[in-house]
């Protein structure tokens, strides 16, 4: 399992993001789609829009970010949870800030991992983007093809490495759920994005990536290992009252998906001139701003926000998930 390669502790970077918008649209999968097939949570540059052409760089259109680092302009987005009431009804999942960052609004605690072997690390090139996960899941089979997408049940609000499940934890889950998405460390070198978002990055096919593993010749360039984790505040819904009388969980993602194999993440690459290659270059010690990268504080970050571009409810009670969405299994 990708979790077990390292824990957050050991990141190069990381990033707290705070929420930008809440929209349905998906530059990577439906490009120029205003009302795209399902809701997306998204953090990072507030250029984010329907069609994000690879040409130009995020960093020459953005004005602010919702991320810590001010030279990280890059987007990431994942569907959005929602409850489903015993009346068929829906309600989203408020999102938290991460664990000693709790003061962002909602949003993704983003990692950016240096290789077990302290190789060296070719940062992600304009133009950048990929894809991990498969909304359409609804099996282990059909999930199989994808690695590092877990659900970890919080006990306590610092609950890592246990309770971990591939699906939506069947539960009552004191804390909340975390949703972890780990994305693959190594690139063919060529392709800055595919037909599939994701064909153009791949794990080793010989031995472990944790333990060290090399990246296979198909895919021999080494890139960041980048991963989010996302806080869903559940809390308020641990009630055998509030759940299905079958017990079965009452958790949906926004395209539909009542399983969990469905999870998914997009990343879009926007960080500004050769700052992240500098900071890898850096060889910083875990969380350690060796290369002296610009920050800003949480609660600035908190302010960039940016404009729905589909006009629709996504909060209240709902009779329907957002661009009405089927629920299926």
């Amino acid at each position: 399992m990708v979790l077990s390669l390292a824990g957050p502790a050991s990141a190069t970077l990381k990033l707290s993001c705070s929420q930008l918008v809440i929209d349905r649209i998906d530059p990577l999968v439906e490009p120029g789609v205003i009302g795209s097939s399902h809701l997306h949570q998204i953090v990072g540059g507030n250029s984010f829009n329907a069609t994000m052409n690879p040409t130009i760089e995020p960093s020459s259109l953005s004005t602010c970010t919702s991320c810590t680092f001010l030279d990280d302009f890059s987007n990431y987005w994942t569907a959005s949870m929602y409850f489903q009431a015993r009346n068929g009804s829906f309600k989203r999942i408020q999102q938290l800030g991460s664990l000693y960052a709790e003061k962002a609004t909602g949003g993704i605690t983003v990692y950016y991992f240096d290789p077990p072997r302290k190789s060296n690390v070719s940062a992600f090139k304009k133009g950048f983007r990929m894809r991990n996960g498969d909304p359409t899941a609804r099996d282990k089979a059909s999930a199989s093809a994808f690695r590092g997408i877990t659900y970890t049940c919080l006990e306590k609000e610092d609950t890592r490495f246990t309770n971990i499940t591939d699906v939506f934890p069947s539960k009552f889950c004191k804390y909340g759920i975390l949703t972890t998405i780990y994305f693959p460390p190594c690139w063919d070198g060529v392709n800055l994005d595919m037909p599939d978002h994701h064909s153009h990055v791949a794990y080793p096919t010989e031995g472990r990536y944790e333990d060290g593993a090399i990246c296979p010749n198909s895919h021999p360039v080494q890139i960041p290992q980048l991963a989010y984790e996302i806080r869903w505040d559940t809390s308020p819904y641990n009630s055998a009252e509030l759940w299905p009388e079958d017990g079965s969980q009452p958790f949906v993602w926004s395209s539909g998906d009542k399983t969990g194999y469905g999870s998914h993440g997009d990343y879009l690459f926007g960080w500004k001139g050769d700052s992240l290659q500098r900071a890898f270059n850096a060889k910083c010690t875990p969380l350690v701003n060796c290369a002296n990268l610009p920050t800003q504080e949480i609660a600035v970050a908190n302010t960039c926000t940016k404009k729905r571009m589909v006009e629709e409810a996504v909060d209240g009670w709902l009779e329907e998930l957002p661009g009405g969405v089927e629920v299926d299994a």
